[in-house]
């Protein structure tokens, strides 16, 4: 009876290790697809993931331009959302009204320089400026030789005392005189002083024996010596010209009035 208990307690504990045994081994079939036991290995392993490896990188390297466009385009975007913004920081710039003031100063420059031009340019044919036209005649220093005009265009000259008038520009020329010496003066100023006798050029030829006084570009035949010295001329004014260039000169009145038609030189 022992034999026949003993077996079947014996099996009944075989019956319980086979059920302990089956439970273990179901507990670990659920748990070995939970568990990613074989994926480290798997990963670690440079060999097997080489053709995957290459797969990704073509794949991303075919994705890599698209990447690249838009990421070049949200630069765009983003350098294009922020120019404004730059443009809006220097909107109160500072070197503006220094630029204004050079154009200021550009215009003033301008300006003064064409009244320069102006008062300088000769309003008569004495080749008078407004630079010298008009001076205070109380700042003129009354000496001989000053040279000074009225309201008409003839020009004296100051010798003792009276006023010398230069009877023509190549008179002006020949006596050395200037136009910046010439001061305009009023017509009352001119009255203080009595005339002298005129200033002129005196023009002779080799093969004449005529001498002539130029006077407003003609020529007046002095009609002897005892005129030519009566009107004060002096033999060291008279000047050697052409006898063709004494013909081209037209005939004005002789010295004096009475002497009679003028000769040719």
């Amino acid at each position: 009876m022992t034999n026949e208990n003993r077996s079947t307690t014996d099996q009944i504990l075989d019956l319980l290790l086979d059920a302990l045994q089956e439970r273990q081994s179901s507990r670990q079939q659920v748990d070995e697809p939970i568990a990613p036991a074989p994926a480290p290995p798997e990963e670690m392993n440079p060999a097997p993931p080489a053709v995957p490896i290459e797969t990704s990188q073509t794949e991303d390297e075919e994705e890599s331009p698209l990447t690249q466009t838009e990421e070049a385009e949200e630069a765009n975007e983003t350098e294009v959302e922020w120019e404004p913004t730059s443009l809006k920081e220097p909107a109160p710039p500072t070197p503006l009204p220094s630029i204004q003031l050079d154009k200021m100063l550009r215009r003033l420059a301008v300006a003064v320089g064409i009244l320069i031009i102006l008062i300088n340019i000769p309003f008569n044919r004495s080749g008078l400026s407004l630079a010298r036209a008009m001076p205070d005649a109380q700042s003129l220093v009354i000496r001989d030789g000053l040279v000074f005009k009225g309201s008409g265009e003839r020009i004296y000259v100051l010798e003792d005392s009276r006023k010398r008038w230069i009877t023509s520009l190549e008179a002006f020329d020949y006596f050395g005189y200037r136009w910046e010496q010439v001061n305009v003066v009023d017509d009352s100023f001119l009255d203080q002083f009595e005339d002298g006798r005129p200033l002129y050029v005196l023009l002779k030829c080799q093969n004449s024996p005529h001498i002539y006084a130029l006077e407003d570009g003609q020529k007046r035949w002095i009609k002897d010596i005892p005129t030519f010295e009566a009107q004060g001329f002096v033999w060291d004014d008279v000047k050697f010209v052409s006898c063709g260039e004494l013909r081209r000169l037209p005939t004005g009145t002789p010295i004096p009035a009475d002497a009679g038609p003028s000769p040719e030189p």
